[in-house]
Formats: structure tokens, C-alpha cells, sequence
């Protein structure tokens, strides 16, 4: 009996490998490639689906030859990732997308809805309309571990597939059109480097088009991938969590920055804004008595005298009971951006807040903690894009 048994299990075929979404840009390239197709009618799917989210198969595709459609039924599906809920903050400004993997975890991505008519620059109303900015995530989780941060109380669970990064702007295109994609959500992007990479060569190309200079990746300060970032992702704003002027701080409340040192952080964009002639962003969460006093202004414009860039203020959103940190008063707030501006001559912004009632706000992210529904949001910011040099 036994030796029939095992005969029979090791005659049963394995099961088919699961299918890939088609907007993997490397394996379905990959494939069409090995079975002689044309990448030409990729965009084409992509396009359909774009169009068609809510699409449950690709047959639909039109014009495609034969063996596209076979190889498409094989081993592809339109999205592997699928839209759980989507919450609107009371304001109609944010709506707040949890998604759902195929590996059975979450993430969440914002969409931001920002007039840009309501703002000021130099003292006048700035010109435009309503724009929707996207803020993406490029991991489950984190290891940085940044104590200010929700999502770094979830440790790191896995990185997102180019494709799955992608898919939540697909989800996203089904409540608003998107101007901007930040890449703020969870997860550090420069630790899923290869996958940015490719979901952000297939966001500037057809069938979403998006200009490179709408497009802004956030880090903790990777250096080795800064070191690269110009050459893989030309005219790609980059943003640089810095959240302190000096290294003792930056640990304390970033613990991820003793494998980064301020000095040879500061070497690397140096470097990188040499070669790239990139505006740098700053982000700086301001932490009551911890960062935002005036010593921290001065050592903050000192270390940025040099560069092109622009310093992004953000107001602290406590992130539960657990948390040591306060909000930074708003005197202290306009306190620093005086400093700042007046005497570094450095363009300060204080980032508005959106999204706070759906825990939609800068920091709060966070899915699956123990003992709480998913609680998410994402790290925001008012169109980066809009307040370029």
C-alpha cells in the first residue's frame, strides 16, 4: 500500500505556477519575447486594462494575434492585487485605498485631491485647478523603523512586484484622473530598488504617460542606490527624509540612519545633484523639543547652503498612545521656516494635512496591527510637484 501511494502521488503533476499580472514589465516581456510576439501590443493590454479595471480576463484585448491571447490565458492576469475598500475623508479632498495582494497582505495608497488656486506664491493666488496626486506604497511594512512612523511598528513583511505597484494606480484611475505619484506610502522605495525601477519606466511610458518630473520617490537615504538613482531614473524628483540636522538626532529618532552617516549622506546627494541639476526635497517632521528649536534652523540651513533645494515642514500626527513624541507648536513651525528663508535663503514650505478624520495623514499608515482594524493612511504631501524651483 505504501509503495502504491507514493507511486501515485509522484505520478500527480504539479500544479500550474500562479499567474503574474500583466504589469510585471519584465517577465511579460520576457515571455512575449521567448514565444516570439511583438512588445509592441504590451501597451495595448496595459491600455485595456486601464480602461477596463474592473476586467476579469483578457480576451477582450482587441487586436492582438493568436499566441498573444493563449500565452495571456496561461500565465497572466489582468491585476493579482484587488481594491478592498476605498474611504473618503468628509472634505472629498482624500480617499484612502486598501488593497489587498495576492500573497494576502495589504497595503494602502492616497489619493490626494489639491487645488492648487487656493495657494499662494509670492504673495499671489498660484495659477492651475484640482489635481490629484497618488501616494503609493513600495513594501509591506519597513525596516527602517523610524519611531515618528506607524508603519515602522509593522517590521518589514515583503516587497511589493513591480506590477503590484503599478496596480495601485489602475485601482486609483477608478475615482480620479492622477497627475502625480509619490512614492510615500509604506515601505522604504529605494530598498525595492529594482522593482521601482521598472513600475516607474512603465508609469512614464504608454499607456499612462506620466511626466518624470510629476514623479517623486521618497528615501530615508540609501546611499548606494542615491549613488545610481540620476542614471536608472533621470528627471525623477527625488525626496530625502531627513527629519534632522545632525547624526545624534537622526539616529535617536530614525534608528536606520547609523548605517547611513549625515556626512556621507549629504556627499552622495551632493554628487547626485551634480549630475542630475535636480532640485532636492527635504522632509523634515517637526517633533516638539526634539528637532524644531532654532539651534536645529541654523544647523539645518547650514548643511543645505550648498544645495538646490526645498525644505518640506511637516506637522507631526501622533500615532497612538504608545507614542513619545508631540506636535511641534505652530509659532515654533513659523519660527523655522523664517529661519530658514530669511537668513539661508532656503524655499520653506509647511505641508498642509490631508486625510487626518480617515487616518489618511503623514506617518499613520499602518495595516494589520494586533488588536486594530487597519488603521492605514499614508505618508501625504500637498503636490510636490507644485512648489519646483
Amino acid at each position: 500500500m505504501a509503495s502504491s501511494s507514493s507511486s501515485s502521488s509522484s505520478s500527480s503533476s504539479p500544479p500550474p505556477p500562479p499567474r503574474r499580472s500583466v504589469f510585471d514589465a519584465a517577465y511579460i516581456r520576457a515571455e512575449f519575447a521567448a514565444a516570439g510576439i511583438s512588445p509592441h501590443f504590451i501597451p495595448l493590454i496595459w491600455k485595456y486594462v486601464l480602461q477596463n479595471p474592473r476586467c476579469g480576463d483578457l480576451d477582450a484585448v482587441p487586436s492582438l494575434p493568436a499566441a498573444a491571447y493563449a500565452l495571456l490565458r496561461q500565465k497572466f492576469q489582468p491585476t493579482t492585487s484587488t481594491l478592498t475598500t476605498a474611504a473618503e475623508s468628509k472634505d472629498r479632498t482624500t480617499t484612502k485605498l486598501l488593497i489587498r495582494l495576492k500573497n494576502g497582505e495589504s497595503v494602502e495608497a492616497v489619493i490626494m485631491r489639491y487645488d492648487t488656486r487656493l495657494g499662494k506664491y509670492d504673495g499671489k493666488p498660484r495659477p492651475g485647478g484640482v489635481r490629484s496626486t497618488l501616494c503609493v506604497s513600495s513594501q509591506v511594512g519597513c525596516k527602517m523603523g523610524c519611531r515618528f512612523c506607524a508603519t515602522g511598528t509593522m517590521g518589514f513583511k515583503s516587497n511589493l512586484s513591480s506590477g503590484e505597484i503599478v496596480e495601485q494606480l489602475v485601482h486609483a484611475s477608478r475615482y480620479s484622473q492622477i497627475r502625480n505619484v509619490v512614492f510615500m506610502g509604506m515601505g522604504e522605495p529605494l530598498n525595492n530598488y529594482t522593482a521601482l525601477v521598472e513600475a516607474i519606466q512603465v508609469l512614464i511610458g504608454s499607456p499612462f504617460q506620466l511626466s518624470p518630473k510629476r514623479i517623486t520617490v521618497s528615501t530615508v537615504g540609501i546611499i548606494h542606490s542615491i549613488n545610481k538613482f540620476n542614471n536608472d531614473l533621470p528627471n525623477i524628483n527625488l525626496a530625502v527624509s531627513l527629519h534632522a540636522p545632525d547624526q545624534d538626532i537622526r539616529c535617536h529618532i530614525m534608528p536606520a540612519a547609523r548605517a547611513f552617516p549625515l556626512v556621507k549622506l549629504m556627499n552622495a546627494l551632493q554628487s547626485y545633484q551634480n549630475e542630475s541639476k535636480q532640485t532636492i526635497f527635504i522632509e523634515y517632521i517637526m517633533l516638539d523639543g526634539v528637532n524644531d528649536q532654532e539651534q536645529h534652523a541654523h544647523q539645518l540651513g547650514k548643511l543645505l547652503e550648498t544645495f538646490k533645494a526645498v525644505v518640506n515642514l511637516i506637522p507631526f500626527n501622533p500615532i497612538g498612545s504608545s507614542n513619545n513624541f508631540k506636535t511641534s507648536s505652530e509659532h515654533n513651525v513659523k519660527k523655522f521656516q523664517k529661519i530658514l528663508r530669511g537668513i539661508y535663503n532656503i524655499r520653506t514650505t509647511i505641508r498642509q494635512q490631508m486625510g487626518q478624520d480617515i487616518a489618511g495623514a503623514c506617518g499613520q499608515l499602518v495595516v494589520s496591527l494586533p488588536d486594530e482594524r487597519s488603521a492605514g493612511g499614508a505618508t501625504l504631501l500637498s503636490d510636490i510637484e507644485d512648489i519646483r524651483i
